[in-house]
């Protein structure tokens, strides 16, 4: 039997948050590292542009993020790292599948759903502001996901309903065109703290500007930690942890040890000012190495380019010879 094939990426539209380590990075990078298993990691650019127009922003965005892959410890020796735009199979698939996925599916898919409600709410048109690029989403991660025919995808709890369009899509294909060409991928969430709540309490988002970045410095790390939202309850009082975004984070980093010990802290009443100090000091502590890396990194972006650049290549490769099956079973072939 082969290697397992797991596959992630992050969209380039912003800077990297704890939600994204949390929730993304570090499950698949502790994926990576088992022997059985086979790692593709991308930079999600053209998702970029569905929210973000602006040119610096995305270009920013995609260095800082495949710094962030890099510095916590991606090795690209085992993993394939690449770029999505610089795949253009992945384009060329996407446009298959576009022709096999229903339109009824994808106006299902909450994104889009969560579009039209906002406008209808606000009495403008349905559809007013929503491009073809935020309506066709779920079919270009299908593409991402299918082009390496990848068994698992490392994802929060909002993004499930993407994967099971995949499964959908690729059936689709499968049975149109007679031949199991697609397996079935299968999402992958991790623990309670796959998607981590921001500063405001709600899921920590670029879109709600509610972040801590994951490599502030320590004193901007701080700052963020201390901004969480909590109740008003004094010290001594004691503190549900199921209710609390300082614990939720907490948790994300500690051993089981750690949190059943903040757990009784937050029972004996600690005050909220302790245990934001004992949050930076657990998060501070892991990232601090990582942090580093980060930096060096960022100032020498053509060591950047070059992983990128030898990732590509062996993606290409792997897409190649399956998209060269799919034209011939769609009849894109040549004469002679």
């Amino acid at each position: 039997m082969g290697k397992e094939i797991v596959l992630t990426g992050i969209t380039t539209s912003g800077t990297p948050h704890l939600g994204n380590y949390v929730g993304a990075i570090r499950p698949a990078i502790e994926a990576s590292n088992r022997a059985d298993t086979e790692a593709f990691f991308f930079l999600a650019d053209y998702h970029a542009l569905i929210k973000c127009q602006d040119a610096e922003r995305v270009q920013q965005s995609r260095l800082e993020i495949a710094a962030t892959w890099l510095a916590c410890g991606l090795d690209t020796d085992k993993a394939t790292f690449y770029r999505q735009s610089d795949i253009p199979e992945i384009s060329e698939l996407n446009w298959l599948l576009t022709c096999v996925t229903a339109k009824g599916l994808m106006n299902r898919a909450h994104a889009y759903k969560a579009g039209v409600d906002e406008n209808v709410a606000s009495e403008q048109d349905p559809d007013f502001g929503i491009t073809m690029g935020l309506f066709c989403y779920p079919v270009l991660m299908a593409a991402d996901i299918l082009a390496f025919n990848a068994h698992k995808v490392p994802v929060g709890r909002d993004q499930i309903q993407h994967i099971e369009m995949a499964r959908d899509i690729a059936g689709r294909f499968n049975h149109i065109y007679g031949s199991e060409f697609f397996v079935m991928p299968e999402a992958v969430v991790g623990d309670s703290t796959a998607i981590l709540k921001g500063l405001d309490g709600r899921k920590m988002s670029k879109s709600y500007n509610n972040t801590i970045p994951l490599f502030d410095t320590e004193k901007k790390l701080k700052k963020g930690i201390n901004k969480i939202k909590t109740n008003l309850l004094e010290p001594g009082e004691p503190k549900d942890p199921n209710d609390s975004t300082v614990f939720e984070v907490y948790q994300a980093f500690a051993t089981p040890e750690q949190t059943e010990e903040m757990r009784q802290k937050f029972a004996d009443g600690i005050a909220w000012g302790e245990a934001k100090k004992e949050l930076f000091e657990l998060v501070n502590g892991q990232l601090g190495e990582a942090r580093e890396k980060y930096l060096e990194l960022m100032a020498n972006p053509a060591q950047i380019e070059e992983v990128l650049q030898a990732g590509a290549v062996k993606a290409r490769a792997r897409a190649r010879d399956h998209i060269k099956q799919l034209r011939e079973a769609v009849g894109l072939v040549n004469f002679v």
